[in-house]
């Protein structure tokens, strides 16, 4: 009876500890996708404890905009760590700065999340990578494309040979640019410094292409990247490219992906084609799918992906109190995201030099 009382109490204590909400902190308000921290007030699993920013008129608006409690506010990184200690930090400042969120958090034990893409340069993906694995701590990478249920749909085909093996895969993700949608001065600031952001839009966008295809591929890392890049709209982003073309090719495969600020809408599908069929993302929930020659393509309409797949702080929250386990082909984790910068790093070279970028084995 004794070890019996006692079990119970064990498992509510678990149970207990994993209902409490995560330690989360801020790093950087700059980035367009930070609203979405302060708009989940639904959500019991995370609690904000600090938030890091050194412009004083960004931190004004926010306070005002959110009525947040300026004592959650911080002008260096390192105080605010050590002074509320977070389970986790969510990084929305320029992606250079990535590296500098994973070097005071990682020796700290403190889990980070990021804004797509990981890093602005392959080293600087390597590093974080090593700093993860030395510290025992989990670096997600957060993409839009991740909460696609047609994208797992998609992927699912390909796992159950109902495709066959892939042989082109098109990646197309962009808008009709960011001045042009609007976004903030401070996230147009970082958008178009070809240092802070790594590039214009072979950044912004093609990174989804990079992540989902090595994904589809499990890992595989692809023999070749040739890309070109050009400013279709000098006078508005004149330091990055707002078009770009990326070709990845593998032993039987290729993969062309489309990054651009000048499309007509907004758009992010992706196009999967095997030797025995072909399934197309449309969009979050939709799939056009056809296995035969001879039988018309059907078109597919899906659920969104359950909890907690639809909100990556959920995820975060998750992954923190190992509800949720990555696997080493996460669309968020570092295997995955570490390849993709490789494959943005080499097209970058390849756009500047107008060469092919082979890559080493």
């Amino acid at each position: 009876m004794k070890a019996f009382l006692l079990l119970i109490f064990s498992l509510l204590t678990i149970q207990a500890m994993a209902q409490k909400p995560v330690r989360i902190a801020v790093a950087g308000l700059t980035h367009g996708h930070v609203g979405w921290v302060f708009n989940r007030s639904d959500k019991k699993d995370t609690e904000l404890v600090g938030i890091y920013e050194t412009n004083p008129e960004l931190v004004n608006r926010f306070v005002e905009k959110y009525k947040l409690d300026r004592k959650l506010f911080f002008t260096d990184l390192n105080k605010m760590l050590d002074e509320v200690k977070p389970e986790a930090v969510s990084a929305f400042g320029a992606i250079n700065e990535h590296i500098k969120i994973v070097r005071a958090c990682a020796p700290r034990k403190i889990h980070v999340m990021v804004e797509k893409p990981l890093a602005t340069t392959y080293a600087e993906a390597k590093e974080i990578n090593a700093l993860a694995e030395k510290n025992g701590i989990q670096v997600l990478t957060n993409f839009e494309t991740s909460w696609y249920a047609s994208n797992q749909y998609v992927n699912k085909l390909v796992e159950d040979g109902k495709l066959g093996e892939i042989r082109k895969v098109m990646v197309n993700d962009g808008h009709q640019g960011p001045k042009e949608i609007g976004v903030s001065s401070e996230f147009l600031e970082i958008l178009t410094d070809p240092v802070k952001n790594g590039g214009g839009a072979l950044i912004d966008f093609g990174c989804y292409g990079a992540n989902l295809m090595t994904w589809l591929l499990k890992g595989e890392r692809p023999l070749s990247v040739t890309a070109v890049i050009h400013q279709d709209k000098p006078e508005i982003y004149k330091n990055v490219d707002d078009e770009a073309s990326i070709v990845l090719q593998y032993p039987k495969a290729q993969c062309i992906i489309q990054g651009s600020w000048n499309w007509s809408f907004a758009r992010k599908d992706m196009e999967v084609f095997g030797n025995k069929g072909y399934a197309i993302a449309v969009n979050a929930t939709t799939v056009r799918q056809r296995f035969q020659e001879k039988s018309p393509e059907e078109t597919i309409k899906l659920d969104p992906r359950p909890a907690p797949h639809t909100d990556p702080f959920s995820v975060l929250a998750d992954v923190v109190q190992g509800r949720l386990k990555l696997d080493k082909n996460d669309l968020y984790g570092l295997p995955v995201n570490v390849i993709a910068v490789e494959i943005l790093d080499a097209a970058r070279e390849s756009a500047k030099s107008g060469k092919t970028i082979f890559l080493k084995k």
